[in-house]
């Protein structure tokens, strides 16, 4: 199992735009992904961020080959989309997370 974190950050003043951008578009791109064996897409509550607000998209795949292909094809083209709409209003911000133990 290989697992990557993808996390959004929206400013204030584009939250509404880009919660009607995830549920619409972002969910189906996710649902299409073929590499993907399983997901959470998850508004991130914090108590330290006042300038907007984090959203996490936890992807799951079998092996580190596939994650590896997906950041440099699919997680390559979805941030293109994703700063053609936004622009700096979304940035993205990836984390490989490489898990010791697993009880998913």
């Amino acid at each position: 199992m290989s697992v990557l974190s993808v996390t959004f950050h929206c400013t204030k003043n584009n939250l509404e735009e880009w919660e009607n951008y995830m549920d619409e578009t972002l969910v189906l791109m996710t649902e299409n992904l073929l590499d993907v064996d399983k997901y959470i897409l998850s508004e991130v509550h914090s108590d330290y961020i006042e300038d907007g607000k984090n959203y996490n998209l936890l992807l799951i795949f079998d092996n580190d080959e596939l994650r590896s292909g997906f950041i440099e094809s699919e997680l390559v083209n979805i941030a293109e989309i994703i700063d053609k709409k936004f622009g700096q209003e979304v940035m993205i911000f990836n984390t490989f997370l490489n898990p010791k133990k697993s009880r998913l």
